[in-house]
């Protein structure tokens, strides 16, 4: 969206340095900012006022900074917003856009949720409200303190509808996400084993997760899993109007049969308030069809033709390492899900390769981070490979109870890998086994 950078010096009760400047859109990362956004230096592992330069230079129309000075002490360059906090300031300017996007994005704003599953909802939603409607979506996985308030800022001025990732690692930060994104539609996928070590158990992990449900206007929807005890329970915690999407009996949208090809692509048949439809998913594994499923219920709750949602849902375009199938150049049925992990989602992948037709099944992974109980957890998913008859490698891990090899040891064993082999590739972000996929060319 276009705005001023008075208009952020006003959202954010900062103090404005330098002339007054047009800005569209707004970034956090330098080396993907474009010409005339606004650069929000964050405070983390590194400090990104050290980078205000390069945003600059790169064509920042203007920075917010928690500094009073530039490099080496010199005055500030361009065009300056002082706060004192820039994530506190971003939080603030991102429900400034949300509010001023309100008239034309009506009661279409979705907050999408759950332990496992959210972005590949998050991604099938936008292709099937986008297949009528004009679309912001948070990109890549930017579902955060950061990645939240940067949707809004980056959405179009003509935007019709808004779908906003939002994770949480604890109590009280989807509540934060929710009073910035201000959202009428509320999704919750699942609720897994993620996050434990700082949630202690499901109900705990529940209970975060359903925060998006309680920030829901009386006049909103809640879309809950009907196969889900926990998810459906959360229709206690709100006044706004329920649908259900699952493989259950009772469930508003329901998946009535599922089909999987020789690359474990569903063909999924669903029976919905708005129609039936029958849609192949862009993304494998039979689990895929229960995110589908809640796409579709978006979609009609945004007032989209299912039948429109469910052809966009085939071409959907999906964020990268999310049960991404494809074959190599040696022949190898490679699944990318390296892009994160939990033993929730580690089985539905590991299910997922033993569909697929092969001479051997391998499966490299990494650890699975943050759980309370991680010897268990890693553990019983050995049991499941062993059931499964997949050759499991553990990467950098001795906690699936099994010796551990090391990535290049691994990137070594993927090269003697041909025709006739199906390998998954998944673990958690710091096991960093995107390195191994690009091993596979």
């Amino acid at each position: 969206m276009r705005f001023m950078a008075t208009d952020v010096a006003h959202a954010v009760g900062g103090r404005l340095i330098g002339k007054n400047a047009h800005l569209s859109g707004a970034s956090f990362d330098s080396r993907t900012l474009t010409m005339g956004q606004l650069f929000v230096p964050i405070i983390a592992e590194r400090d990104g006022h050290d980078f205000i330069d390069d945003a600059l230079a790169r064509g920042a129309g203007a920075y917010l900074t928690s500094r009073e000075v530039g490099t080496n002490g010199a005055a500030l360059r361009g065009t300056a917003i002082v706060v004192p906090d820039t994530v506190e300031a971003l939080r603030a300017l991102g429900r400034w856009a949300r509010l001023a996007l309100g008239a034309r994005v009506g009661n279409r704003v979705v907050g999408i949720t759950g332990s496992v599953g959210k972005t590949t909802t998050k991604d099938l939603a936008a292709a099937a409200i986008g297949s009528a409607l004009r679309v912001a979506a948070s990109s890549r996985s930017f579902n955060n303190d950061q990645g939240v308030p940067i949707t809004l800022l980056n959405a179009p001025d003509d935007c019709e509808a808004l779908i906003l990732e939002m994770g949480m690692r604890g109590h009280g930060e989807i509540m934060r996400l929710t009073d910035v994104g201000l959202p009428t539609i509320g999704v919750v996928t699942a609720i897994g084993e993620a996050h434990t070590a700082l949630l202690d158990n499901l109900d705990g992990i529940a209970q975060a997760k359903g925060e998006l449900i309680e920030a829901l206007p009386s006049d909103g929807i809640a879309i809950l899993n009907a196969d889900d005890e926990r998810v459906l329970a959360m229709q206690s915690r709100t006044s706004a109007r329920v649908i259900t999407f699952g493989e259950a009996p009772s469930a508003t949208v329901r998946i009535t049969q599922v089909d999987l090809d020789a690359r474990a692509h569903a063909t999924v048949h669903m029976a919905t308030p708005w129609g039936d439809v029958s849609f192949s998913l862009p993304i494998a594994g039979r689990h895929s069809a229960s995110n589908s499923a809640a796409a579709v219920a978006a979609a009609g709750a945004c007032g989209v033709d299912v039948q429109g949602a469910a052809r966009a849902i085939t071409a959907a375009p999906m964020s990268p390492n999310r049960m991404d199938v494809r074959t190599t150049g040696g022949g190898v049925v490679l699944i990318d899900d390296c892009y994160n992990a939990n033993p929730k989602s580690m089985a539905a992948a590991l299910n997922t390769l033993a569909a697929i037709p092969a001479r051997q099944r391998t499966a490299f992974v990494g650890v699975m981070a943050e759980l309370k109980d991680p010897d268990i957890a890693h553990r019983l998913i050995a049991s499941l490979a062993r059931r499964l008859e997949i050759n499991l490698v553990a990467v950098d891990t001795n906690l699936y109870g099994g010796d551990s090899i090391t990535l290049q040891s691994a990137i070594l064993q993927a090269g003697e890998l041909g025709d006739g082999d199906a390998v998954l590739v998944k673990g958690s972000r710091v096991a960093g086994l995107e390195r191994l996929v690009h091993a596979f060319g």
